[in-house]
């Protein structure tokens, strides 16, 4: 998407002010970028404890195995816990520790730190990540750990979470409190006092809270300057967005009504759905239409309750959250296709482009697919060279010949000539088709959305279509490296917001596809790929799962790993559990039937389908799949089958 185009489709103008601190700089320009007029006054700064006796008695304890769980609540706070015991310890030492314990991690941020740390993780709260998320986690953890008489200390960030602790010593637990840091205002309070001012003049519309303890320092602020009672009615003629429900509680606290919650609480969907919403939110308001106050804790559950979509607690979302689930769940590429008589039949009408092209037929396939093979998620029918086109190719399938792309790209002037993608214009009828499906899907069925790696895509447009040796790729790879680096730079951002846009049209997960990467060695891969593919998808809007997908890449986990991804795919040529064991913890995967195998008598297919789930272990994250797609003639009865087949074995671990 373009910039012009971002903008008109965003906040369109909207003043916005926001009290983020630790990321201000970044907010102010996704704000910008997404048309409004960004005021970040930062409201918050983290000052660590310079004498942390706390943190010490903490690590004697540890060492001493008087603790039996460390709960680990946010990455600032773990980093700085490790960095204060390592003045007095060796690193290896505290993991080793650690490691001989149950270590609980809130979120994704103290996963990534802990995991740089080399420090295996037992536990792992799904989102919104809030404390009462961390207590259901802890009281149905399936392996056996209870609260009860549990020694466990609780990494604490910024000011103590008392409700958190007495649920655990109600529950019987020890708790040692650990903490690390504490948050007070910025040295350099200004900014903050204009923002106040501006609010209660009525000079800015849109306000974003990133954190609950913001909410606090803006009020006492305000209330240093006798503005709190103008403010806190500022605000109710104000549209409210909380990046997450313990931000909202303490809103709600202070009598001030939220507007907007993102579905995943994170810094980048919260302005992403701000900027999609706030004309519309804004109208209501100059309307006449008041606020629903919402200030009892139990209305609070009720509100969030009602907004829960049925597909966030579904088998295949649990999976991409490391979750528990009763049965395996299971999907397929390419459960769309032509050993479906209803497709076979549709296809002899319809050419594909234009099947691609219509949303309803679109919805038709991909409903009827799921729907008849029992899978646990739809992924839309469409193609992955769909962006050619907006990039300024011509796309064609010839019969049996599969994609044709012109003109080839072979030179670097081609990457001159590529064009921007504006994904609600060039490529509305796929958002039609996902907005459409969704609709027409059971609302607990998941809908996948797809697209190809910036390496598949720059192949594909390389070589006119599909390839052996990918002479002319590797060619201009390492004729060129400044024409690669662009090349790659252009489809990796345009890929974003091809991605993106499908998220906001309503897919739950997307799949990014790296056919063809398995042609290259590791060495490679890490010059020429990796980059590009984790800048991509470290641009997916924040809390959507990501599956990582490449053919021929046993060589490439650990560096496929790297790159990213929620689950990463693994192809049929595979060993899931040595797979497994190279990608290590923090990590789902997904496959690996060979699809070969579904033209086997149904005994062979059994066994086949035992022994992967056998390799998985029950181990939470695994998503069975094919270890690429359905061909054509496989038998439609057999893939029924192993649907089945897949639910009743991983139902009896």
């Amino acid at each position: 998407m373009s910039e012009q185009t971002a903008k008109a489709a965003g906040f369109g103008g909207l003043e916005v002010v926001s009290f983020e601190s630790r990321l201000a700089k970044e907010m102010a320009a996704l704000i910008e970028r997404l048309g409004g007029v960004p005021h970040v006054a930062p409201s918050m700064r983290e000052v660590p404890l310079e004498e942390n006796p706390a943190a010490f008695k903490f690590a004697d304890q540890l060492f001493a195995g008087a603790i039996d769980a460390v709960l680990f609540m946010t990455g600032v706070g773990t980093r700085t816990l490790f960095e204060v015991l390592e003045t007095r310890h060796l690193r290896g030492k505290i993991v080793a520790a650690l490691a001989a314990i149950t270590v609980v991690a809130r979120g994704p941020k103290p996963i990534k730190v802990l995991r740089e740390f080399q420090v295996p993780v037992t536990i792992t709260v799904p989102e919104p990540n809030t404390w009462r998320e961390v207590l259901q986690e802890l009281d149905e953890h399936p392996h056996g750990f209870t609260l009860k008489g549990t020694r466990i200390a609780i990494q604490e960030y910024g000011i103590s979470n008392t409700a958190l602790t007495e649920e655990m010593q109600n529950r019987g637990a020890h708790v040692t409190l650990v903490p690390v840091y504490r948050w007070t205002l910025p040295e350099d309070i200004g900014p903050l006092r204009r923002a106040v001012t501006t609010l209660v003049d009525g000079k800015e519309r849109v306000v974003l809270f990133t954190n609950g303890a913001q909410v606090d320092h803006v009020l006492q602020v305000a209330a240093q300057n006798g503005l709190k009672e103008r403010l806190l009615g500022a605000l109710a003629r104000c549209v409210v967005c909380s990046v997450g429900p313990t931000c909202s509680e303490v809103l709600h606290g202070h009598g001030i009504a939220v507007d907007l919650e993102p579905e995943h609480p994170k810094m980048g969907a919260l302005v992403h759905e701000a900027a999609k919403r706030a004309s519309e939110l804004l109208g209501a308001l100059t309307s006449g239409k008041a606020k629903i106050l919402i200030t009892s804790e139990a209305s609070t559950k009720r509100k969030r309750a009602a907004v829960r979509e049925p597909w966030m607690d579904s088998r295949f979302m649990k999976a991409c959250r490391l979750e528990p689930t009763d049965v395996t769940p299971v999907w397929l590429m390419r459960q769309a296709g032509r050993y479906m008589k209803e497709y076979r039949d549709l296809r002899a009408k319809v050419p594909f482009l234009e099947l691609c092209k219509n949303p309803g037929l679109v919805s038709e396939v991909t409903v009827t697919a799921a729907r008849k093979i029992g899978a646990d998620a739809a992924i839309i029918f469409a193609d992955l060279l769909l962006i050619a086109e907006p990039l300024g190719f011509g796309l064609e399938y010839d019969k049996g010949e599969g994609p044709v792309i012109t003109p080839v790209l072979r030179e670097s002037g081609g990457v001159d000539r590529l064009r921007e993608v504006a994904p609600a214009d060039s490529l509305a009828y796929l958002y039609d088709a996902i907005r459409q499906t969704r609709s027409d899907l059971p609302r607990e069925l998941p809908l996948i959305g797809f697209a190809g790696a910036p390496f598949t895509l720059a192949s594909y447009l390389i070589e006119g279509g599909a390839s052996k040796n990918y002479i002319h790729t590797k060619g201009l790879m390492y004729r060129d490296p400044g024409a690669w680096r662009a090349l790659m730079e252009h489809l990796a951002r345009n890929l974003t917001q091809y991605v993106n846009a499908q998220i906001a049209a309503g897919v739950q997960a997307v799949q990014i596809f790296d056919t063809w990467v398995g042609c290259l060695g590791p060495t490679d891969y890490r010059e020429y790929v990796a980059p590009y593919t984790k800048l991509l998808i470290q641009s997916i809007t924040p809390g959507v799962p990501v599956i990582h997908f490449g053919t021929g890449t046993a060589q490439l986990l650990p560096e496929m790993h790297e790159a990213g991804g929620n689950i990463i795919g693994l192809d049929f040529r595979v060993e899931l559990d040595e797979a497994w064991g190279r990608l290590g913890d923090g990590v789902g995967v997904q496959g690996n039937l060979d699809p070969i195998v579904l033209y086997a008598e149904p005994e062979f297919i059994r066994q086949r389908v035992k022994r992967i789930l056998g390799q998985a272990a029950g181990r939470p994250g695994h998503i069975f799949n094919l270890g690429h797609g359905i061909l054509p003639d496989t038998p439609y009865e057999n893939v029924v089958a192993l649907v089945e087949m897949v639910h009743e074995m991983s139902g009896h671990r």
